[in-house]
Formats: structure tokens, sequence, C-alpha cells
């Protein structure tokens, strides 16, 4: 018998790929959990579901049991339109406090890590809109990396210039009105640029200790580079990347990411398998 699965059936390795990640999210496990079921290193799940690395037989067999399903429907035309129903039945019955992906906005919490961002940063003269969006949208999906929950639940589009939150206006502007934030006019290196200044402190009781440590990891890192530089940077990370231009950026691509952007240490995960 042939090892690798790919040889063996007319399935390509991103059908099998896309198979795997559709199961995965229908039984509502992340690839941690999953990777732990069927003894993988996250990152090899990863490039499995991407269809970057092709599936033993051994290892199918381990996605069989930890999945629940069948290798002879695994590899039938309509394994999927059999999925469905499946699917729509377990979405009924989710339970509440189950893990959800889709990103709701706390418009209170967001505020605060505006606040926090900019008590930290403001002073420097490279830190205008471009950069503030940047540290936002690395603060939220380094979180959703790590944790696999939403830090502010914000949503970000990809836009020419990188990811941007979207309703920032509406709530930068809400800040202004209540004399939280003042906008300031200004030039950077002879180019126009639109500073933030807070006129209060953040309340960091919104924020967990887990929350305040990203944000702080990604202010030291990332605060000083120019707004060109930080934009550049985010071109490269997976998320965007793999995002069409002006859609909406899924969270769950922060998984695929690869070094100098993954900030998980997958050496933990591979020593507890």
């Amino acid at each position: 018998m042939k090892s690798d699965i790919k040889m063996s059936t007319k399935l390509t390795q991103k059908e099998i790929g896309h198979r795997i990640a559709e199961l995965r999210k229908i039984k509502g496990l992340s690839q941690v959990d999953l990777a732990k079921r069927v003894r993988l290193p996250r990152p090899s799940l990863a490039q499995i579901e991407l269809g970057n690395r092709s599936v033993t037989v051994p290892e199918l067999q381990m996605f069989s049991l930890a999945l629940g399903f069948s290798l002879d429907d695994f590899v039938s035309k309509d394994f999927r339109g059999g999925q469905e129903k499946e699917a729509k039945e377990e979405v009924k019955t989710k339970k509440p406090d189950e893990r959800i992906s889709v990103p709701a906005l706390q418009v209170k919490k967001f505020k605060n890590v505006i606040l926090y961002i900019l008590e930290r940063c403001a002073g420097k003269p490279n830190m205008g809109e471009t950069v503030l969006y940047k540290l936002l949208y690395f603060s939220d999906f380094n979180y959703y990396e790590l944790y696999e929950e939403q830090l502010t639940g914000a949503k970000y589009r990809k836009l020419p210039y990188g990811p941007v939150p979207q309703r920032l206006d509406t709530i930068i502007n809400q800040m202004i009105d209540k004399g939280q934030l003042k906008r300031v006019k200004t030039e950077y290196h002879g180019y126009p640029q639109t500073r933030y200044l807070p006129l209060v402190k953040a309340d960091l009781t919104e924020l967990k200790a887990s929350e305040k440590e990203v944000i702080d990891k990604v202010v030291e890192q990332m605060s000083d580079w120019s707004a060109a530089a930080i934009s550049n940077y985010s071109h490269n990370d997976m998320p965007w990347r793999a995002s069409k231009d002006g859609e909406e950026i899924n969270y769950e691509l922060a998984y695929y990411r690869e070094p100098p952007f993954s900030v998980r240490n997958y050496g933990e995960e591979m020593a507890e398998l």
C-alpha cells in the first residue's frame, strides 16, 4: 500500500486539506484541538489544510477517528454535500459558550485599547494614523493567534496601505466629541500627518493581563517604525496576503502565519504532543 494518500485517490492535496478544514470547523474544533488529537504539530496541520503538505494513510486514519468520518465517504464526490445537513444542525445546537471565530466589536474595550496605545506612543513623531491602524491590527491578530479568542473584535479590511479597522472613523469621532481624544493635523518629513492625542487615561480594568501583555509587545516592537515600514511589514503578514483587495480579513488566517510574524511558541505545543 502506498503511504501517500494523494497517490491512491483522485483527490488533490488542496482538496484533502479543504475537506479536513471544513470538518474541523463543523466539529467546532480549533487547529490546536485537532492537532493534539491527531498527534501533529499545529504548523503541520496548517500546511495540510492549506494543501501545502500531503497526508499519509496512517495520518488520514487518525483524522477519520478524530473527526468521525469513514475513509470511503471522505474520498467520495458527494462527501461535502453529505455534511451540509449535519453542519446546519450542529450550528443550531451549538452552546453559547463554545468558541466562535466571527468577530463582534467590543466598542468600549476598543476605545480603551486606542487610548492605551496612544498613552504609550502619542508623543512619538512617527505616530500618525497609519502607525496607529497597524498597531491595532497586530494587537488584535497576535492575540487571536495566541489565545484563539477576540481581543477587541474589530473587523479589518484589506486596503492598499495595509489592514484598516472598520468603523474606526466613527469611533474616533465619538471619542473626540466626548473629549477623550484630540485630532491634530501636522507634517512629518514633508508629508501631511493626522495624529491623535489622548485627553483621558485608558480604563485598564477593561483589559485582561494577557491582553495588555500582547499590546505591550506590539508597541515595543513596532511603535518606532515609520508608516512606510510598518505598512510594508503588514503586507507580508499571511492574513493580509491571503485576503482579497477590499475584503474583510479573516482572523482564522492568523493560524497560517510563519516566522517572523507568528507569535505562538510552537516548540511548547510540539513538546505537549
